[in-house]
């Protein structure tokens, strides 16, 4: 094997690369406003949910229930009376009525303990999940301290004090940020170094590099570290640029190690290209293909959902794959700050993973050859 080939090799994918706009277009977009959208539209949140309140006991209690609602979780509710809330809300124009009935106010401080209704439209799926749960606490908080200010009731004797490390304002686009540069990385560099080799064959010149003096190995290898270099550099941008600059997202951990951390899982998610590439016969084949591979991989590698939330046998078979690897020493090193010590054994999973994905997909390579 010579480095001179594997150089070459790569400086002939980089201007392929280069002039071709449709991937270059696909790159900047995946880490750049695929990321800011990703930190800013996050449908898991409430914000400004639009609500109106029906207060048939114009009471001082009813009067603070009402003002209890502002953004940027609500809009500002709606005063309404009972025959319009039926009309609102099959129109779409409110996702939540608030009911408060005659003499409420009257039968709290009696102790009689009366009942609201909330009704919900729940074909606004996000909202009304987590709004209802919003809507209720905010509801017993304002009662609460209504009744204290009349009638004295002991506080209880544990008190629950919640402190958030790491995101103390709960902010979920910090999150959705940087799992979107993770999850980028991997699936743009599948699918640059699949579409390096599946291009090739289309176009013919496969069989110019091997009448050349350059073996399997070379090729391969030629394909990989562009593919890598290309990515690494997205990424990075999207990190310091994107993420610390535009989206004022503060990184905890160190950029070198992470940068250590994203050379293996692209040195693995690249053999994994070449290896689909060798099976899929065509572009369209490998992009069936990729649809039955990447996303499994995404969903299943503890981005989107805990590791140990899932079944031991599927939590067993993630365990091969570098994605969950990947994001497991991420997130630490991210959000947490984790330094080598805390992360060394997913860096050690993760080289022995890319390892065998190579020595596999190069065997596989050399068999598509033949």
């Amino acid at each position: 094997m010579r480095i001179s080939n594997i150089w070459r090799l790569g400086i002939k994918e980089l201007r392929s690369l280069a002039r071709n706009p449709a991937l270059l277009t696909l790159i900047v977009f995946a880490f750049s406003l695929l990321i800011y959208v990703a930190a800013t539209a996050t449908p898991i949140t409430l914000n400004t949910a639009p609500i109106s309140i029906v207060d048939e006991d114009l009471s001082p209690l009813s009067a603070r229930l009402a003002t209890a609602f502002y953004p940027p979780y609500f809009d500002r509710p709606q005063t309404i009376s009972l025959s319009e809330m039926n009309r609102r809300m099959d129109a779409g124009i409110d996702t939540f009525a608030l009911v408060i009935p005659a003499n409420f106010q009257r039968d709290v401080l009696a102790g009689t303990a009366p009942a609201l209704q909330l009704n919900v439209d729940a074909t606004r799926m996000t909202q009304a999940f987590t709004g209802a749960g919003y809507v209720q606490a905010i509801v017993s908080d304002e009662i609460t301290e209504f009744i204290q200010r009349y009638r004295a009731e002991e506080r209880p004797a544990v008190d629950l004090v919640l402190r958030a490390r790491f995101n103390p304002e709960l902010d979920p686009g910090w999150f959705g940020a940087m799992m979107e540069v993770i999850s980028n990385v991997s699936l743009l560099s599948v699918i640059l170094a699949g579409a390096a080799l599946i291009r090739e064959r289309e176009h013919g010149t496969i069989e110019h590099l091997l009448v050349m003096p350059v073996t399997p190995a070379e090729i391969m290898l030629g394909k990989i570290w562009p593919t890598a270099l290309v990515v690494f550099a997205a990424a990075m941008f999207a990190i310091t640029i994107v993420v610390k600059t535009w989206l004022a997202i503060p990184v905890a951990g160190s950029l070198a190690l992470l940068m250590f951390a994203m050379a293996l899982q692209l040195f693995a998610t690249t053999s994994l290209g070449i290896f689909l590439a060798t099976v899929a016969g065509s572009m369209p084949q490998f992009g069936l293909l990729l649809m039955l591979v990447l996303f499994p991989l995404q969903v299943l590698a503890g981005g989107l959902t805990p590791v140990e939330s899932m079944p031991d046998g599927l939590r067993l078979l993630m365990n091969a794959a570098p994605n969950t690897h990947f994001v497991a020493l991420s997130q630490a090193i991210l959000f947490r700050g984790a330094g080598i010590e805390a992360v060394w054994t997913e860096l050690a999973s993760l080289a022995a993973i890319g390892c065998a994905f190579f020595l596999f997909s190069l065997w596989r390579f050399r068999k598509s050859l033949r």
